[in-house]
């Protein structure tokens, strides 16, 4: 990412705003799944709905060091809609899904007595599609594999920081597993891994640099209907920006921390509480995430 300094923070916020919830350049954002992050579920029609708040107090330069005076909330509610088929594609199940995310950024940065901007907005984010997705099931594990895009159709004005669409093009390939310690599968290990590269903002001519991403989570399930465990993900921005005023600085961030799941049978409904707390930022914002996801069962 745009190597920090004060008379760079609005050119950053400007081209990598909050649309992407959490997270500076990359469209995904991170933390939103951790316990079997990599399995699927079986051929059937499901709706998922993500309630995630992100807030960060720091602002973090390329050594790690704290920014002015910043302050980040963001409310996003995120409708998802996932088919499974029935479909065998090299002895996987086929599926695609499509993502729609609604967003409410509130963000400022001050250096000294000076407030350099103070912005919110509610709107339309970019929306996600994953047209192409396998996923296989054996006696001990999961795996999974996915191609989408990010299609630049939320809101975006370079002036305003809180826009809630990105302005750019993002490509995303998904690939992960997760492994059974036990025939039971009531000890989990998952890891999904994705790589973002991404199209020029028009607007800036900025294009931002690649960036590799895992969530993990460990879990275990203690009765029928409950399943606890720890979460997070890690971060890395791997090829430098390109554009206007671009550097070789690159972000990273890593982060981790409790997560409960509860099954409703009568509802036929998954409720996920997670919080992670993220730490070892650069180049970006350093904060907390908690997500209430509900998943439904056609």
């Amino acid at each position: 990412m745009k190597g920090l300094c004060a008379a760079s923070v609005f050119a950053l916020l400007s081209l990598c705003t909050t649309a992407s919830w959490a997270g500076f350049g990359n469209h995904y954002t991170n933390g939103v799944e951790g316990i079997r992050a990599a399995s699927l579920p079986p051929p059937g029609l499901y709706f998922r709905l993500y309630n995630v708040y992100y807030s960060a107090g720091d602002l973090k330069d390329s050594n790690g060091d704290s920014l002015g005076d910043f302050d980040l909330d963001v409310f996003a509610v995120v409708p998802r809609l996932i088919w499974v088929s029935e479909y065998k594609l090299l002895g996987a199940d086929y599926f695609a899904d499509v993502i729609v995310p609604l967003v409410n950024t509130d963000v400022s940065l001050g250096m000294g007595n000076a407030t350099l901007f103070d912005d919110d907005k509610f709107g339309l984010g970019d929306i996600a599609v994953e047209p192409f997705g396998l996923s296989w099931h054996g006696d001990r594990y999961d795996a999974s594999f996915a191609a989408g895009v990010y299609l630049p159709v939320g809101e975006y004005d370079e002036t305003e920081p809180a826009s809630p669409g990105l302005n750019y093009w993002t490509g995303m390939i998904t690939a992960g597993g997760t492994y059974y310690l036990d025939l039971a599968k009531t000890w989990s290990a998952s890891i999904l891994a994705r790589y973002e590269f991404h199209g020029e903002n028009d607007d800036t001519d900025m294009t931002n640099g690649d960036d590799f991403h895992f969530e993990w989570g460990v879990g275990k399930k203690l009765a029928q209907f409950w399943e606890i465990g720890a979460a997070g993900y890690c971060q890395w921005q791997v090829s430098d920006d390109s554009g206007k005023g671009a550097t070789d600085s690159r972000d990273r961030v890593y982060a981790a921390g409790p997560e409960i799941n509860y099954f409703i049978a009568s509802l036929k409904t998954n409720v996920t509480l997670r919080y992670v707390t993220e730490f070892g930022a650069e180049d970006r914002s350093e904060g907390d995430l908690a997500a209430l996801i509900f998943t439904h069962i056609f």
